[in-house]
């Protein structure tokens, strides 16, 4: 399951996404309303949580922008402002979900968790690419008959590949979509989890690979007859 959390202030939204990711959420962060629709437009989401007061574009300038799409993303929004009608003003506009500030991190997981139920009719659970198959709800990677486990960062990285076949992602872009703009962690860390998945591959025999563009990043492919 993927969530999108749009949230200015850094800590709080940090330590949402660290929530999440125990869960077993696959997490994008991004800290202004601009950011939130290019993110939005870019991939599908299970789930959008948007903070109201952020700069840019705000979150019920966002929220109305995605509805305006069509799209029937599940949206929870978060704010300071606990008045009935800032609530009222939300919902109008097509939030499924309002939560002020502050709030318990268990109702917040539980929210989320809620909505990303109710999207689970509407949602891809499961990509494939070539021979091989993501099951999104499992984490687990299967060729055939073969299947592997995988753990939270590695599935991460393999839904991002398995959406977006053929796409060259350089290892910033790789470090800034799944580590995260604040990481502390070094860039080396992308060379070695698309290490573990090329193992991963690997061990079930799969028809694909990730391969390295010289210069330029990482592409998902299938292997060549």
């Amino acid at each position: 399951m993927r969530v999108l959390i749009a949230e200015d202030e850094f800590e709080l939204a940090k330590g949402l996404k660290f929530l999440l990711e125990k869960n077993k959420f696959s997490v994008d962060v991004v800290h202004d309303g601009a950011a939130a629709l290019e993110c939005f437009g870019a991939g599908a989401y299970d789930v959008i949580v948007l903070d109201i007061m952020m700069p840019k574009v705000d979150g019920l300038e966002v929220l109305k922008a995605i509805r305006r799409t069509g799209a029937g993303v599940p949206i929870l929004m978060l704010t300071a402002k606990g008045e009935v009608e800032d609530r009222v003003t939300g919902l109008e506009a097509g939030a499924d979900d309002y939560l002020s500030k502050p709030f318990a991190t268990r109702e917040f997981i539980a929210r989320v968790k809620a909505l990303s139920r109710r999207n689970t009719a509407y949602t891809e659970l499961v990509l494939e690419f070539g021979d091989v198959r993501l099951d999104c709800n499992r984490y687990e990677l299967a060729c055939k008959t073969a299947s592997v486990r995988l753990n939270n960062k590695e599935f991460q990285l393999m839904e991002l590949f398995m959406r977006h076949p053929h796409f060259v992602f350089s290892t910033s872009h790789l470090m800034d979509k799944i580590w995260g703009q604040d990481s502390d962690a070094d860039l080396n860390v992308v060379w070695t989890y698309v290490g573990f998945i090329r193992k991963r591959l690997k061990q079930i025999g799969g028809g694909v690979e990730i391969r390295t563009a010289r210069g330029a990043g990482y592409s998902l492919e299938e292997v060549r007859c």
